[in-house]
C-alpha cells in the first residue's frame, strides 16, 4: 500500500506554498503545539476552507457547510451530546437507514468515529468542515444561543478545575467591580463561551479532562471567539512554559500559585488594552 502524503507536502504539490514556508511553518508548530492546518491559518497563508478542500482530497472525503442554517431533528441531535461534539469539533446531520451522517473537523480522529458508532450502533459517515462550522451550528442547535453583542458590563470567565481557586479569583474580581463566571471544566466553559461571549478569560492550562490549551484551541478556530483576551495560568512556572504559551497565542501567562495582587493587574491590562480605559469599572 502506498504510503498516504502528509498534509504539508500535499500542499508543496498543490503549489499553495513552498518547501522553505513549509519548513518555517513546521518549525512554528513545534513551539506552538499547534496543527500545521492552525499554523498555516495564522500565518495567513490559507484560510481554514482552504484546509478543508485539502484535507477532503487527501483522505477521499466529502465535505459539508452552511450547517447552522438547515434545521435539525431532536432525536438526530440527541444521537450526539453537546459535551462531545464541543470537545471533538463533531456534528450529527441526518440519519439513513442504519447510517449517521456525521460533519467532522479532524479526519485522523478514528477513535471518535468508532465511539460514536459503538454508541449509537450506526455506521458514521463522514463529512469535513471547519471548526467555525461546527461550532456554529452547536451554538444554534445545542445551545441555542441568539446573535448579539457582549453585554455591556465587564465580565470575566474563570476556568479552572480547583475550587479555591476559583472562589479566590471571584472575591477579587469583585472587588475590582468586575462580573465572573466561574466553570471547573472546560467542556462545560466552552457552551457558555458561546452563548454569553464573556470579555475576558483566564483559564489553567493545565485541567484534568479538556486542558486549558485545548479549549484556547477551540475559541481560536472560531471568528467569533477568537478575539477574546485568554490569560493561561499554569503550574509549570518557567520561561519556556511561559514563551510557549504566549506564542499560541494567549494574551498573557501568570504562574500558579497566583499572586492574586499580580494577577488582578494583568486582568486590567487585558481588559484595558482590548477594550480601552474608560470601560474598566471605578471602584
Amino acid at each position: 500500500m502506498p504510503r498516504r502524503k502528509r498534509f504539508g507536502e500535499i500542499l508543496v504539490d498543490a503549489k499553495v506554498l513552498d518547501e522553505i514556508t513549509l519548513s518555517k511553518a513546521l518549525e512554528k508548530q513545534k513551539i506552538s503545539d499547534m496543527r500545521l492546518g492552525e499554523v498555516l491559518e495564522e500565518m495567513g497563508i490559507i484560510s481554514d476552507r482552504d484546509v478543508v478542500l485539502i484535507l477532503a482530497r487527501q483522505f477521499n472525503c466529502k465535505t459539508v457547510s452552511n450547517i447552522s442554517k438547515h434545521p435539525f431533528p431532536e432525536d438526530v441531535l440527541g444521537l450526539v451530546d453537546c459535551d462531545t461534539a464541543l470537545e471533538k469539533g463533531i456534528f450529527p446531520l441526518k440519519t439513513e437507514g442504519k447510517s449517521l451522517y456525521l460533519a467532522i473537523t479532524n479526519p485522523l480522529d478514528l477513535e471518535t468515529l468508532d465511539n460514536v458508532s459503538f454508541q449509537t450502533g450506526m455506521r458514521v459517515v463522514p463529512f469535513l468542515t471547519t471548526p467555525h462550522e461546527v461550532q456554529d451550528a452547536i451554538r444554534k442547535h445545542y445551545i441555542k444561543a441568539t446573535e448579539g453583542e457582549p453585554s455591556e458590563e465587564l465580565t470575566v470567565m474563570v476556568v479552572d478545575d480547583q475550587e479555591l481557586w476559583r472562589s479566590a479569583f471571584q472575591g477579587n474580581l469583585k472587588k475590582e467591580g468586575l462580573r465572573s463566571v466561574q466553570f471547573d471544566s472546560g467542556s462545560a466553559a466552552l457552551k457558555a463561551v458561546l452563548k454569553e461571549r464573556p470579555h475576558l478569560i483566564l483559564v489553567d492550562a493545565g485541567m484534568a479532562g479538556m486542558t486549558g490549551i485545548e479549549f484556547f484551541r477551540v475559541l481560536q478556530s472560531n471568528s467569533v471567539t477568537r478575539d477574546i483576551p485568554v490569560i493561561a495560568l499554569s503550574t509549570k512556572a518557567s520561561p519556556e512554559e511561559e514563551a510557549r504559551l504566549l506564542e499560541m497565542g494567549f494574551f498573557d501567562f501568570v504562574a500558579k500559585p497566583a499572586n492574586l495582587t499580580r494577577l488582578m493587574a494583568r486582568v486590567k491590562r487585558a481588559l484595558k488594552i482590548t477594550y480601552g480605559a474608560d470601560r474598566l469599572p471605578v471602584v
